[in-house]
């Protein structure tokens, strides 16, 4: 099998730093591009870093960003023009922002996930089945927790969370969303989803999604020890996008969740 052409946008963050380390015993891929929002005078693997830019993304086949929503647009806008495949890793996108990355799938394919970790994928579905099955009587709370270098809060998978708990009640997401507590020791439960974050150490991400009926409380939590999880998670939804249509599509197409 030919490699795929990679680009790694964001490529001296956390993520990006994961991905091409775990590129190297990938043999599905090639790292051709490696990008910054900003000019940096340094090589890795003995590729130059670059700015965004139509150059930089001639040559892949894909392009991986983990970056910061203004700089996914800017990525958007060229892989529009040159036609190029986006798997987007970047979280913290507004409701707009998310509507405009929708009109940006019409024209490629792209995969956005705020957390590539099969793990919290299958955790999403199993959150949508409680939520549906618990019914009124249940309100629901969720909380996370990350390292102290993470600037965004709730996270992104939170939030992902937060929406699986939405489509089960048969909700928009957006009309559900409580409070957003960071730091909290404890938080309560609310008619709407409250969300609490944890900053502190250099903790991978802890997870979890409550139900209380005032009786009873049902858990469901998922906790990463390893970042490869989500750089591997990254790449297989590279690898499944390579042969999709334009369009909009999740971890969730790419397990083949129902």
């Amino acid at each position: 099998m030919k490699k795929i052409n990679l680009a790694v946008s964001g490529c001296m963050g956390r993520m990006g730093q994961q991905i091409i380390k775990s590129v190297r015993s990938n043999k599905n891929f090639k790292i051709i591009s490696l990008t910054e929002n900003k000019k940096i005078n340094k090589k890795i693997n003995g590729i130059k870093l670059t700015v965004n830019s139509e150059n930089a993304f001639r040559r892949a086949n894909i392009i991986i960003d983990f970056t910061i929503p203004k700089c996914t647009f800017e990525i958007l806008k060229i892989a529009s023009k040159l036609k190029k495949r986006v798997v987007i890793g970047t979280t913290g996108f507004t409701k707009n922002e998310e509507k405009l990355i929708q009109k940006f799938s019409k024209k490629i394919p792209i995969l956005k996930a705020g957390n590539m970790s099969l793990g919290i994928n299958l955790l999403m579905y199993l959150t949508e089945i409680a939520s549906s099955s618990l019914g009124k009587n249940f309100l629901s709370k969720v909380f996370e927790v990350h390292h102290k270098h993470k600037k965004d809060y709730p996270s992104g998978t939170a939030l992902m969370l937060g929406k699986g708990i939405a489509v089960g009640k048969n909700k928009n997401f957006y009309s559900l969303i409580g409070k957003k507590y960071l730091n909290k020791k404890n938080f309560p439960y609310g008619k709407k989803i409250n969300f609490n974050s944890l900053r502190k150490g250099e903790i991978i991400g802890e997870h979890e999604v409550k139900f209380s009926s005032g009786k009873e409380i049902i858990t469901l939590n998922h906790e990463a020890f390893d970042r490869a999880l989500y750089s591997e998670g990254a790449l297989s939804a590279a690898r499944w996008l390579i042969n999709k249509k334009p369009g909009l599509y999740s971890m969730r197409d790419m397990m083949n969740f129902k």
